[in-house]
């Protein structure tokens, strides 16, 4: 049985607010490093990664999944900007274009992931 429509569009903005949020703090963190390891980074995209993984296999919805990449997305972008000040959240060092690229790949490859096949017993 099928959710409502109504049920449905409330997931969507749902998802797509979880991903703002998601899409932010990976933003921001992507840039922490030790030493020459990039922590920040490499959080940031298993966090991100395993949240879209996660809102497709509870969905089971490619719409939801879609709107919480779209969140990631738009908040990456719009911290990528210069703010009034001048001030840049994601300066363009290898770290910020490999989040950047990294976030659309994310996305493009939990939507178009296959739908589980049941078995056959």
């Amino acid at each position: 049985m099928r959710p409502s429509v109504p049920a449905r569009i409330g997931s969507w903005i749902i998802a797509l607010l979880v991903g703002l949020v998601y899409g932010v703090a990976g933003t921001v963190a992507h840039a922490y490093a030790i030493g020459w390891f990039p922590l920040g980074l490499i959080l940031a995209v298993i966090g991100s990664g395993a949240l879209l993984v996660a809102v497709r296999l509870l969905t089971s919805d490619r719409w939801a999944t879609l709107a919480t990449g779209v969140g990631m997305m738009v908040s990456t972008l719009v911290f990528s900007g210069s703010g009034p000040g001048g001030s840049v959240v994601v300066p363009e060092s290898e770290l910020g274009v490999v989040w950047t690229i990294a976030v659309p790949i994310l996305v493009a490859l939990a939507v178009a992931w296959p739908d589980r096949i049941p078995r056959m017993e």
